[in-house]
């Protein structure tokens, strides 16, 4: 439908996954891809060849996202190669599950920096750009952890509930400038980290689940257009849930 013609894209994280899912959607909607990841191989690079398929510009940049000048720099690279940054996606993220007397600073830390400072280093890269072109949408990738807690994964989160205050600070900081924050918070989602889970333990979830399945990537990807695009305009500062009705 073309709705994000001529817009520039930004969603780190993204050689795979949900973030992969989300490049492909926008990309199919009309939308330039810059994205990042750890670093870009084979994956990475095939990637990029599969968003540039669909008709748009796509780069794949190896980039940190936990380190602040690294960060700044591929932003400002990104900028140069693609000539404006209308849309951040902050996508990002690890896991190192273990229950909290169990966990070691070093776990705790590594969760916190990964998925939350590298939601800041992008935002504080990419909010001038947005600034000055008096407009931007930003979606933090936050999670149902993020809000109802999870046993064994309080690192995660943390971090995720800290997803959905950057983002809610963001926007009121930066609503006057036409630039909007929002969050999505997954549930149950069917990724190659999911699909590792045991059949029976799959099942233990989709079964608490009101729509009885598990979300795939591209049920986040579709929502994710929505708060990129004009769609959306008039909605900044919310967290929407997608996980079939797994948190009411």
């Amino acid at each position: 439908m073309g709705l994000l013609n001529g817009k520039t894209a930004l969603i780190t994280g993204a050689a795979r996954g949900i973030g992969k899912a989300i490049a492909l959607k926008f990309a199919s909607e009309g939308a330039n891809i810059a994205f990042t990841d750890l670093k870009i191989d084979e994956l990475g690079k095939a990637t990029e060849a599969e968003i540039a398929a669909l008709g748009v510009k796509a780069k794949g940049y190896a980039s940190n996202a936990a380190d602040f000048e690294e960060t700044h720099k591929v932003v400002e690279q990104i900028q140069k190669d693609f000539g404006s940054i209308d849309i951040l996606v902050n996508n990002a993220g690890i896991t190192k599950d273990t229950l909290l007397l169990r966990m070691t600073e070093a776990q705790w830390d590594a969760v916190l920096t990964v998925n939350l400072k590298s939601a800041f280093n992008f935002i504080h890269a990419c909010a001038p750009i947005m600034m000055r072109q008096r407009g931007g949408s930003i979606i933090n990738m936050s999670s149902v952890v993020g809000v109802s807690g999870n046993a064994g994964q309080c690192n995660y989160s943390a971090s995720k509930a800290g997803m959905i205050g950057l983002a809610k600070s963001t926007a009121k900081e930066l609503g006057s400038r036409g630039i909007r924050a929002n969050c999505i918070a997954p549930g149950f989602i069917l990724t190659d980290m999911t699909m590792q889970l045991s059949e029976e333990v799959r099942k233990q979830w989709t079964d608490t689940i009101p729509l009885r399945r598990g979300g795939t990537p591209e049920d986040v990807a579709n929502v994710a257009v929505f708060l990129a695009s004009d769609l959306s305009s008039y909605v900044s500062g919310q967290v929407i849930h997608c996980c079939g009705g797994m948190n009411m």
